[in-house]
């Protein structure tokens, strides 16, 4: 596996699909958001954020990897970290706009 230039290794799979810079390099990684262990809000927004085509590196802060292979979750939560190029795309995906509730007959 090749070291990138922030100082973190991607997994073959995810490394193939992170983005490289005009130079070649591979991007830089942002922080998108951090979400809570006691739900699964984690799996789903990276489910989602893969489903479009964003790449997503997941962080366990802390001692939190530990405490994924113990536990299955991590006491921290789960830092999501996207490509800069594709943050703004990312954040609104994750932080959508309300729907406007429709009138109803009565």
């Amino acid at each position: 596996m090749e070291k990138l230039s922030w100082g973190k290794s991607l997994p073959d799979d995810l490394l193939e699909r992170w983005p490289k810079d005009e130079s070649g390099e591979y991007e830089e990684p942002v922080f998108l958001c951090n979400c809570r262990p006691q739900d699964m809000n984690d799996e789903l927004k990276i489910n989602m954020l893969e489903a479009y085509g964003i790449p997503c590196l997941r962080i366990y802060p802390g001692d939190g990897s530990f405490g994924r292979v113990v536990l299955g979750m991590s006491g921290l939560g789960t830092d999501i970290y996207v490509p800069r190029s594709q943050l703004e795309d990312a954040t609104a995906l994750c932080n959508p706009e309300p729907i406007e509730e429709l009138p109803t007959e009565e």
